[in-house]
């Protein structure tokens, strides 16, 4: 068995250990993005090249987990700084009801996610947007995702201007989560939930509802 079918393979038990069910289209769907990741990796630093050998569990499950973290009217998904597609495009293959916008500033990147969104079939393509968080058009979306791309309070001010009014963001946090919560709190009144992350003991998964800023408090 090749290490991308067998990292397949254990992906899914692990999926289903979580009560999540992934059909055999959609595990296909997955696979067309590691194979793809794992060719573009050779000329794009994509991800860091240590996690390559447990892509499977490190990048595609880390980002699976966020499916039933999100609610299941939500119809739009905008991903901050999509990088490699984790964890835009695993849900967008998780969740193909979902109109998926991934913004990257990164132009080789950001070709390097058109492709895989192109090999992957996906059932919506996702819209690619090239340029900064801060300076492209608002994508106002019901759920705004990011994964290993900045302080949390940072991340909230980006996605002040992406979001609804009802949306909630899904933040993947590592060591030392409960600081970046402690000084975001300085700036934001954040209703927030907690999950521990399924693949690394130190990690969680930060669910926010809709917030606003501290100064508004009071008004």
């Amino acid at each position: 068995m090749s290490p991308i079918r067998a990292g397949r393979e254990q992906f899914l038990l692990e999926m289903a250990q979580l009560g999540i069910d992934v059909s055999r289209e959609t595990g296909d769907r997955l696979e067309a993005l590691v194979s793809t990741l794992e060719r573009w990796q050779k000329a794009i630093n994509l991800v860091s090249r240590t996690t390559l050998g447990d892509v499977w569990r490190r990048h595609v499950l880390d980002s699976a987990q966020l499916k039933p973290l999100i609610p299941a009217e939500a119809k739009t998904l905008t991903d901050l700084g999509s990088g490699a597609g984790f964890p835009g495009l695993v849900v967008a293959a998780l969740r193909p009801d979902l109109e998926v916008t991934l913004i990257e500033s990164d132009a080789r990147k950001a070709a390097f996610l058109a492709e895989a969104a192109r090999r992957m079939t996906l059932e919506k393509p996702p819209k690619i947007v090239i340029g900064r968080i801060e300076a492209v058009a608002p994508t106002p979306a019901d759920v705004i995702t990011a994964r290993a791309l900045a302080p949390l309070g940072q991340l909230l001010t980006w996605a002040d201007r992406h979001r609804t009014d009802t949306a909630i963001c899904l933040f993947h946090k590592g060591k030392g989560w409960q600081a970046e919560v402690t000084e975001a709190m300085k700036d934001w009144d954040i209703p927030l939930q907690i999950f521990n992350s399924v693949t690394d003991l130190d990690a969680v998964i930060l669910r926010i509802g809709p917030y606003r800023a501290t100064a508004l408090r009071d008004r």
